[in-house]
């Protein structure tokens, strides 16, 4: 453990974006600093902080990384403030097809410690008529990212990837005390799974996670669930918001990732295994036969 110790003071920034990026910065960057002012150490803002938009219209208000205002602010809103920031994600162009659903990690010198480009694309059909398709504007990652903070390792992951547990057992296994997972869950998917998917993930990892939120009706008619969240490595959920914007706060203890995962050693216990050919009938079956 570094010489900060291993306690710190997390703000998760709530918020509900729009289709315009300087009017969602200037929320965001508000709600940084009465994030800072509150005591935080480290900052998380949601997936889509710049943009929230669905169809080819975005591609008329994005940008490359390089000439991203929101980015270029607010690496200076760390520096000013002496914050991590973990800017839940961007939506960057990457080629004139193509967007990243990006997300960075900035330090209190306002540098860029990490990006992660969200590997899942959430490209489901939804009752009552709901369906997204994030593939037709984005471009999947490919590559799992953990960068360290001076508390720990830092996973880094976006919304949909909350499903796919296996890329956080990748990310504990590779040293990850605490899980990123910052999201623009739908209100449908999170009433239903939000909660359950977060602890599931702390419970497997042993981590912390910390789960910045979209929440509230938007712009373009999207609604997100909100609900941002922390949550301990035993599962427990530690800070909660609602749907409104704003900021919830979170004091966190890195030693509890080491007490959890003392109690339930799992991360140690995994094994590499092979899968079987099925059989054409399941073997109990074969216990429970007619007489003769």
């Amino acid at each position: 453990m570094s010489a900060a110790g291993s306690k710190f003071r997390v703000g998760l920034i709530a918020m509900r974006s729009g289709r315009h990026p300087g009017e969602n910065l200037a929320a965001a960057v508000k709600l940084i600093e009465e994030a800072k002012q509150g005591g935080a150490d480290f900052v998380q803002t949601p997936e889509m902080t710049n943009i929230m938009e669905l169809g080819r219209n975005l591609f008329s208000a994005i940008v490359p990384e390089e000439q991203d205002t929101t980015l270029a602010t607010l690496r200076e809103v760390a520096r000013k403030l002496k914050l991590h920031i973990n800017i839940g994600s961007l939506a960057v162009t990457v080629s004139p097809e193509k967007a990243a659903n990006r997300a960075f990690l900035i330090d209190p010198q306002g540098a860029i410690v990490a990006r992660y480009d969200k590997i899942h694309m959430f490209d489901v059909d939804l009752a009552g008529g709901e369906s997204y398709r994030e593939s037709r504007n984005y471009r999947a990652g490919e590559l799992a990212v953990a960068a360290d903070l001076p508390w720990g390792r830092l996973g880094i992951t976006i919304c949909y990837d909350l499903r796919f547990p296996a890329l956080y057992r990748a990310l504990a296994e590779a040293g990850a005390s605490f899980l990123a997972i910052p999201s623009a869950f739908t209100r449908k998917t999170g009433e239903a799974h939000w909660h359950v998917l977060m602890r599931a993930r702390a419970i497997e990892t042993g981590c912390f996670v910390f789960a910045a939120a979209q929440g509230g009706v938007h712009e373009n008619g999207r609604e997100t669930y909100g609900h941002s969240l922390a949550v301990d490595p035993w599962g427990r959920v530690i800070a909660e918001g609602g749907t409104e914007p704003g900021v919830v706060f979170a004091d966190v203890d890195a030693a509890e990732v080491a007490t959890a995962r003392a109690r339930i050693p799992s991360l140690e216990h995994g094994r590499r295994f092979e899968m079987v050919e099925p059989m054409a009938e399941p073997a109990h079956l074969h216990a429970v036969r007619s007489p003769a």
